[in-house]
């Protein structure tokens, strides 16, 4: 993989300097790499929301060093890894926030453990593992080391999976768990396209949404802009999730929604 791309993503924001010393690490490294930065705004040590958006977002990176870093338990015994998963290598901790990623490249094939001390930076720190041990293993892997020089096997099924999110399709009715809301407040559900089909909702133009003890009627549309400012609808979106939205508003805001909860969807 010399020369490889290297994409990174993070929880660190852009008001302090990690996300430049990693790129500084992966330049002295490996300075011919090119750096995608999927995003340094995962939500502060959210690895649910970095592991939706690295699986959203694999498919349409090249042959990559796919940097990932949301770590909570940096400085215990959690394990560093990389893990090949089709034409991509993922590092970053096993905490589940990679699993759904490798899913999305076909699964994962191999994995190692990060422990070879001369790849990684020896400064004393044992909060900032994304520069001393993440950055300098994904630069290597980026300028041609082979994985296996970088630690020991790790049996890909022992590695950390994230509870797979609450879903349940009956006739004319899906049960679905907020599966990720992004910025802009749009509530994408653990169901799909797939999901509308099976339970013979697709056809429908308005769909009864139910959040706790409320319900409301929804337009099925294939766009935000079908509804008028300020109105909510129900659509497919660009990751082929079944997703409720508002029209320049946010779904969340209005519904008071937030990932791990329920909505059903019926005629």
């Amino acid at each position: 993989m010399t020369a490889a791309w290297v994409a990174f993503l993070t929880d660190y924001g852009l008001a302090d300097g990690y996300v430049a010393a990693c790129h500084g690490v992966i330049a002295r490294i490996a300075p011919a790499a090119r750096v995608i930065d999927v995003t340094h705004e995962v939500p502060a040590q959210d690895v649910r929301h970095g592991a939706v958006v690295l699986a959203d977002t694999l498919p349409y990176l090249p042959p990559s060093v796919l940097l990932a870093v949301v770590d909570p338990e940096v400085g215990t015994q959690r394990r560093a890894v990389a893990v090949v998963a089709g034409e991509h290598v993922l590092v970053g901790p096993d905490n589940g926030l990679l699993p759904w990623a490798a899913d999305a490249a076909g699964g994962a094939a191999r994995a190692v453990e990060l422990t070879a001390p001369e790849f990684r930076l020896d400064t004393g720190a044992t909060t900032f593992d994304g520069r001393d041990v993440f950055a300098p293993a994904a630069a290597h892997l980026a300028a041609g080391a082979d994985l296996s020089v970088l630690g020991p096997p790790v049996d890909v099924a022992t590695l950390v999976r994230l509870p797979d999110p609450w879903l349940r399709v009956r006739p004319e009715t899906i049960e679905a768990e907020v599966h990720v809301v992004d910025r802009f407040g749009n509530v994408a559900l653990a169901a799909g396209a797939a999901e509308l089909t099976a339970a013979d909702l697709d056809e429908h133009a308005r769909l009864r949404v139910t959040v706790g003890e409320r319900s409301s009627y929804l337009p099925l549309a294939a766009s935000y802009a079908a509804v008028p400012e300020g109105d909510p609808v129900l659509l497919v979106d660009s990751a082929g999730r079944l997703a409720l939205a508002v029209n320049r508003g946010s779904a969340a805001a209005e519904l008071g929604l937030r990932p791990g909860d329920r909505v059903t969807i019926s005629s």
